[in-house]
């Protein structure tokens, strides 16, 4: 479109009375080069490209045809485009709060501007390239990222207390049965893992935990559970407390995995 009236540019506040019926607006700007896309994919790259401050190869194309003769100034909405234009064009490029407004004018009476474009057809066009533009802009957004790395580390904080209160919890209840097993295990994980295998501290004698324990630990543990001043326990209680062990090695893992996500996460910004 070609700016036919350059002196209705001086007043941005007043410029949108230009633009208030079709016929004004054919009287401030005039169509002067038109080319349909011929799908909604064509149409969604040179949408893409603009929202990235890129200059699509049809674009480039189509200003190189109209911008041969041309001397005046290209309105651009953009004006990290309108350098890269420059660079690429050696076209002289502007962006200013009147060209916004006049954008917007074109964009309220675009129908009346463009013929050959049934009304229906662009009614029809724009809903979809609108939501594809939108789901690439979701897929792509920095502010997406950044969202998701946010919510990682809050969870990660969250699980971190859950854990904690899960696990000081689990040593306290099986250590009115086998209080000297939080002693030789530090490891709260392994701690956790070895209750579970083991049950009541009298299965010790009977149970192979050398997956769980190293050698030497696991002669001391077996040991101290021959010597236990611990309480004795129903059957029932060591079912809760085996619940409670899987509770802890479960979000000990997805914590693990959590991690390794946000890690990858940080190393792809």
């Amino acid at each position: 479109l070609k700016v036919l009236n350059e002196k209705k540019l001086k007043e941005a506040d007043s410029l949108w009375k230009e633009f208030e019926t079709p016929e004004k607006a054919n009287k401030i700007v005039k169509l002067k080069h038109f080319e349909k896309f011929q799908d909604t994919t064509e149409a969604l790259a040179a949408s893409t490209a603009l929202v990235e401050g890129k200059l699509s190869k049809n674009l480039k194309k189509i200003l190189k045809i109209v911008a041969k003769d041309a001397h005046e100034l290209l309105a651009v909405a953009d004006a990290k485009l309108g350098d890269v234009i420059k660079d690429k064009l050696n076209l002289s490029c502007i962006h200013s709060p009147i060209v916004a407004e006049l954008m917007r004018g074109i964009r309220s009476q675009i129908e009346g501007l463009i013929t050959g474009l049934p009304s229906q057809e662009m009614a029809a066009m724009c809903p979809g390239l609108a939501h594809s533009l939108s789901r690439y802009k979701l897929k792509f957004s920095p502010d997406k990222v950044d969202t998701m790395i946010i919510q990682a580390i809050s969870l990660l904080d969250d699980l971190d207390k859950e854990l904690n209160n899960y696990i000081i919890h689990c040593r306290e209840w099986y250590g009115w049965h086998f209080s000297e097993l939080g002693k030789i295990i530090t490891d709260n994980l392994t701690y956790c893992k070895c209750v579970r295998k083991v049950g009541d501290r009298s299965n010790l004698a009977s149970s192979d935990v050398s997956d769980i324990l190293p050698e030497q630990i696991e002669e001391d543990v077996k040991a101290a559970a021959e010597i236990s001043m611990g309480t004795e326990v129903s059957e029932e209680d060591i079912k809760n407390i085996i619940h409670l062990c899987d509770q802890v090695i479960e979000i000990s893992e997805y914590q693990t995995q959590l991690h390794n996500y946000l890690k990858n996460r940080m190393m792809a910004i």
